[in-house]
């Protein structure tokens, strides 16, 4: 669907508002609190009432739509541009193309949607995998601590999904963990660099399958390569340096499943419907969790 259909296609709010209520209750509407289909609709308010426990809800309610007091052609808009930018787009050129008012308005409006982009059920990457690790966070200077830098692990199926990981630091453990929770027991061939932090990573029978390459001698032996991988990461720094320009450690991990969710489903002709269906079924993501200092 180019920009323009979309623009026609959900031009008023009623046409958003129908598209967003098929996506979030397939089956017929049910009421969030107690889950009855028995509801009404009360057009002039745009809400729905619950038959059986009188509560009144919109489509919106519940969502990362929340109390949002920009128009949903604004949201539907938004979604979209970030959608079809291979390498994101920034909050700031957001706001000039929709001539949202200010830049914490905008700013609020793509972490809402980035918030919609977390799936919670992925699932576990089998055949040839590629993991390898890349640090963000401007260039290595003289005397620079490599610990300053903020690491990413990418972890590829070959010719299929990628997962972008932050992590503290680069090492076995870390990795250990990564493998635990995102590479199948099934998994045919692991393949890395010769970095020390690999050997003592996988399990016995995982040590099997893994293969490694020297990049300071070769880049490709065969089959042997980290190339996947290696391309999501250019990727991804393409949009940091030409896009995002800085990346705070407390947000990249939003702007890591915002470039896996895009990358992961850049064949699919319904990306952009499919990023809708995320985002009326995704919790509320409020300004102050946004915003509230990490613990210590």
């Amino acid at each position: 669907m180019s920009l323009l259909a979309m623009l026609k296609q959900y031009s008023t709010d009623e046409k958003c508002r129908e598209i967003l209520t098929k996506l979030r209750w397939p089956e017929g509407v049910r009421c969030p609190r107690c889950k009855e289909s028995q509801v009404c609709y009360l057009a002039d308010r745009k809400q729905f009432e619950c038959a059986s426990c009188s509560y009144q809800f919109s489509v919106t309610t519940g969502t990362v739509f929340n109390d949002t007091h920009l128009p949903l052609e604004t949201w539907f808009a938004a979604t979209y541009l970030l959608c079809e930018a291979k390498k994101g787009m920034s909050a700031c050129q957001i706001q000039r193309t929709l001539g949202i008012g200010g830049y914490k308005t905008a700013w609020y409006l793509c972490h809402r949607i980035r918030h919609a982009m977390i799936e919670s059920q992925r699932q576990m990457l089998d055949g040839t995998v590629e993991i390898d690790e890349t640090y963000i966070g401007g260039k290595f200077r003289k005397g620079m601590p490599r610990t300053e830098k903020m690491v990413v692990i990418g972890v590829r199926k070959r010719n299929g999904d990628l997962r972008l990981l932050h992590v503290d630091s680069a090492t076995s453990e870390a990795i250990r963990t990564i493998v635990k929770e995102h590479v199948s027991e099934d998994v045919e061939v692991i393949v890395t660099d010769e970095s020390v932090i690999y050997p003592f990573a996988f399990t016995v029978d995982q040590k099997k399958l893994h293969k490694t390459i020297c990049h300071s001698r070769e880049y490709v032996r065969g089959d042997v390569h980290t190339n996947t991988v290696e391309s999501a990461f250019s990727l991804l720094k393409r949009g940091i340096i030409g896009t995002w320009h800085k990346v705070s450690a407390k947000h990249l991990p939003a702007y890591l499943e915002e470039m896996c969710f895009r990358f992961n489903r850049r064949k699919r002709p319904d990306l952009f419907l499919d990023t809708l269906r995320h985002m009326v079924t995704a919790p509320v993501l409020t300004f102050q969790q946004l915003t509230k200092e990490a613990a210590a």
